[in-house]
């Protein structure tokens, strides 16, 4: 077996190996994706409630994080999760998520210190050097309690964040991804096992001490992609897309709607940076772009209408409400090409249980 290379034969990690450092989760492990405006404290709490890891979406507002936080933990308290350690150390038994190009790093370890989530996810730094100094004040803040999350979605992003870092979890997100994600990337069957074949020989080679637990995202929508991102060697998985449906996701019905109409993913939704543009959301680093379902916005700017045009019948559109989205609409639904797998509304822990469930029941049936 060459340096690095997939061993078929290599005992599966400890199924308790997340339970561990998550108590109260069930294997295999089900996160919810930090989606900015979306995804706040009843959705993260659910998630967690139902043996998942819920994320709260901080982005790079940290205006309402600690009403946020405060709402999580009351949340927390009320479905009797876990709060306190073996060890008497607190904890918040969610994750927060932060786009590091325009998040508060000051303010945020105040937050961090008093509420201690167990895991903070990190994504979109301008620099590695700033990671790595969101990195070593986070965990000397919350004395290793918060665990490092950071998203990556190349290897070259994956070489440098664990060398700098050392994050406890490397997120690998594919290109399938909704939301915001870089512009060249590799779909996640080729970029999960690629990941860690290199950070595996580099273990080997003595550059880096050790694997970071890998998560897979990118195109998971129920428990047929989580028994493949296992079978490419992640230890659990993300879903952005498919939580858009809960009912605890912050969003339009008009937005909700469109996301349970689109479908055939890989020719409805693109990923540009048309709708940053409109929404006037631009202070992202030039290599990432946001994937969104195609409409009369994306088309029109492909025909040649002028940006003014554009953004004058896009504001007209929000205007409308829940009527300024769908196939002829302006409003922007991010959402991944596994949107066309999104059928129904339903609560968030349901969503969590169905898809741990699902995996299992496919990993029985190919041993079997």
């Amino acid at each position: 077996m060459t340096s690095g290379a997939y061993n078929p034969f290599k005992p599966a990690p400890s199924k308790t190996a997340l339970q561990k450092i998550f108590p109260w989760t069930e294997a295999p492990l089900v996160a919810s994706a930090p989606m900015r405006l979306i995804s706040l404290a009843p959705l993260a709490v659910e998630v967690s409630k139902a043996g998942g890891l819920g994320f709260i979406g901080s982005g790079n507002d940290q205006s309402n994080l600690e009403e946020t936080l405060k709402h999580a933990l009351k949340l927390s308290v009320e479905a009797k999760l876990p709060i306190v350690g073996s060890k008497g150390e607190t904890f918040l038994p969610i994750g927060v998520g932060f786009l590091n190009w325009g998040a508060d790093l000051e303010y945020t370890l105040t937050l961090l210190k008093q509420y201690r989530p167990v895991a903070v996810w990190f994504f979109a730094p301008r620099s590695t050097e700033g990671l790595v100094e969101w990195t070593t004040k986070v965990r000397e803040t919350t004395f290793g309690i918060t665990k490092i999350w950071i998203q990556i979605g190349s290897v070259k992003e994956a070489v440098e964040v664990v060398k700098g870092c050392k994050p406890d979890a490397l997120v690998v997100q594919g290109a399938d991804a909704g939301g915001h994600g870089l512009n060249n990337g590799a779909g996640l069957i080729s970029l999960l096992p690629e990941v860690i074949d290199t950070l595996e020989t580099l273990v080997e080679t003595r550059n880096i001490e050790q694997l970071p637990t890998i998560i897979a995202a990118g195109g998971i929508a129920d428990g047929r992609g989580v028994a493949a991102s296992l079978a490419l060697g992640a230890e659990g998985v993300v879903m952005g897309t498919r939580y858009l449906a809960a009912n605890e996701a912050q969003l339009s019905p008009g937005y909700r709607n469109e996301v349970l109409r689109a479908s055939d993913g890989g020719q409805t939704t693109v990923r540009s940076s048309v709708y940053d543009t409109l929404r006037g959301t631009t202070e992202w680093p030039k290599e990432y772009g946001g994937r969104g379902v195609v409409n009369k916005s994306y088309h029109d700017s492909l025909s040649g209408m002028s940006l003014e045009e554009n953004k004058k019948l896009y504001d007209e559109a929000v205007g409308k409400g829940d009527e300024g989205w769908g196939e002829s609409g302006r409003l922007t639904t991010y959402a991944g090409t596994c949107v066309g797998l999104v059928k129904k509304v339903q609560g968030a822990g349901e969503t969590t249980k169905e898809v741990r469930l699902e995996a299992d029941a496919v990993l029985r049936r190919l041993k079997g």
